[in-house]
């Protein structure tokens, strides 16, 4: 076995046992990498001797009594990180290099972790099939005919196709959890607040949140160690004491209480989906856990409630690129007016400028409380429902997606029907709670299928708990795609 198939545990343990070193990791990493990348395009950036020389000082500098110091994680292309470009996936940050560190990267690198290279994304993270790139599609690694999920479909792919260890993406309405799904993956949604903004590149402020993808349960918990905490450069930064996520990490659900939401296993939804849920309802109850049926009753109003309150944001947080400060400027204008026309016009992608259109629109005078103010008060009323149901529940169980990984080009010419694939997702982030991506079976076509567990603020305990617990009794993290390179 080449060790970029072992979990980052797996590794840490060859190291204790001075079995390995973390060259050895990298090495391995990007001898995957350059197998793999040219067929699948996870990276935007990347640089071989830069991650060796970062290693190799971590190494002499005696940072090894971090526990995962050494393995490198691959970033999503929004999170600032000086000596790469952070591009966002756009023509309009194409030469942008950040005059400093996301703090989840200054977190990183305190613990010994050097950046992998910055991962491929829909452009500044709008879209669900990661097919909205400056840089070309990322292609499933299960399917290379089909799409990643979005927006943080390198991440995922990273993941899937043994090219990272361990990632870091971006979740505003489900760009963590989605893709994991589409890829088989783990993929961590923390509690709004529990994991620094600074230095991430903003599409909605009030829902973005950075959380890991990896290849199992403990890995993830290992990762939110690393990059959780308070920053007191976030202004949205909850002050919480430091945990250790391990601790959660229990194969026990005796007395967990799980609510399904009828509304998420209604009409819409694939029925091998349906059927992988109900299966993974089963092990847990034979497991101890119990289940019952409950209704979150707003759920049909959480896509539009979600689409108004990110594009208005999205359209405040970029009028920043005007082709002035920094970024893509057009060469030919006559006037400030049109300097800047243009370089929108030029710069921004086809699903960025939709969604700044809709942002303003709803924003402007007349409509925001049409629109806009209505949206944020649905946005209460769908917290209010959470916290109703998980007054009752340790956690609310169902699928991640309606359907598995799409063909690329199926939804691109129809955004709605893409946005729709959101529905399960976008009510964590409405609310800012925590949510995970497991698989939890595969369809006809040997296509992923992921289960999400959401749960209350700051709880991210009891989804590491039950969501372990699962895992080690399934064997479907363990199933790995067929690129020609690993075992089927």
């Amino acid at each position: 076995m080449e060790l970029y198939e072992l979990t980052a545990h797996e590794l840490a343990e060859l190291k204790k046992k001075k079995e390995i070193n973390s060259r050895d990791v990298a090495e391995s990493l990007f001898k995957r990498i350059n197998q793999v990348n040219p067929k699948i395009n996870i990276f935007n950036d990347y640089d071989e001797s830069k991650v060796l020389k970062e290693i190799d000082k971590v190494e002499s500098e005696d940072r090894n009594k971090s526990y995962l110091s050494g393995i490198p994680f691959g970033i999503k292309d929004n999170m600032c990180t000086m000596g790469y470009k952070t591009t966002c996936s756009s023509k309009i940050l194409e030469n942008f290099e950040s005059p400093y560190n996301a703090t989840v990267i200054e977190n990183l690198k305190q613990n010994g972790n050097p950046v992998l290279g910055k991962l491929n994304m829909d452009e500044f993270a709008m879209g669900g099939s990661n097919e909205n790139s400056y840089f070309g599609d990322t292609k499933n690694p299960w399917d290379l005919s089909r799409v990643t999920g979005g927006s943080s479909g390198g991440s995922a792919a990273s993941i899937a196709s043994d090219c990272s260890i361990i990632s870091l993406g971006s979740d505003t309405g489900g760009s963590i959890r989605q893709p994991a799904a589409f890829c088989g993956v783990v993929g961590l949604k923390p509690t709004y607040g529990l994991v620094s903004r600074y230095g991430l590149v903003a599409f909605a402020s009030s829902l973005d949140q950075i959380g890991p993808l990896t290849k199992d349960v403990t890995d993830a918990a290992l990762a939110l160690n690393i990059i959780s905490g308070y920053d007191e450069k976030d202004s949205t930064s909850l002050k919480t004491k430091k945990q250790d996520y391990t601790k959660a990490l229990i194969n026990d659900v005796k007395g967990i209480k799980i609510g399904v939401p009828k509304e998420y296993l209604s009409e819409g939804v694939n029925e091998e989906v349906k059927k992988a849920i109900f299966s993974a309802l089963d092990v847990l109850e034979k497991l101890g856990a119990s289940w019952e049926e409950i209704s979150i009753p707003l759920t049909e109003y959480a896509i539009p409630a979600y689409y108004i309150i990110s594009s208005a944001e999205a359209s405040s947080n970029l009028a920043r690129y005007d082709g002035v400060k920094y970024g893509y400027r057009t060469k030919n204008y006559s006037d400030l007016l049109d300097l800047y026309k243009k370089s929108r016009s030029e710069g921004f992608g086809k699903e960025v400028k939709r969604r700044i259109m809709l942002g303003t629109y709803a924003l402007s005078s007349g409509y925001y409380d049409a629109y806009y103010n209505k949206a944020l008060k649905v946005r209460t009323l769908i917290k209010r429902d959470f916290d109703n149901a998980l007054d009752k529940y340790d956690v609310i169980l169902g699928p991640t997606t309606p359907t598995t990984a799409y063909k690329l080009g199926a939804k691109i010419d129809n955004p709605l029907e893409m946005y729709l694939g959101d529905i399960y997702t976008v009510s964590a982030n409405i609310a800012g709670l925590p949510g995970i991506n497991i698989p939890c079976g595969f369809d006809k076509d040997n296509m992923p299928i992921g289960m999400q567990l959401i749960s209350k603020p700051l709880a991210e305990n009891k989804i590491l708990r039950v969501a372990y617990t699962f895992e080690q009794n399934t064997l479907f993290h363990i199933k790995k795609p067929n690129l020609g390179e690993t075992k089927k």
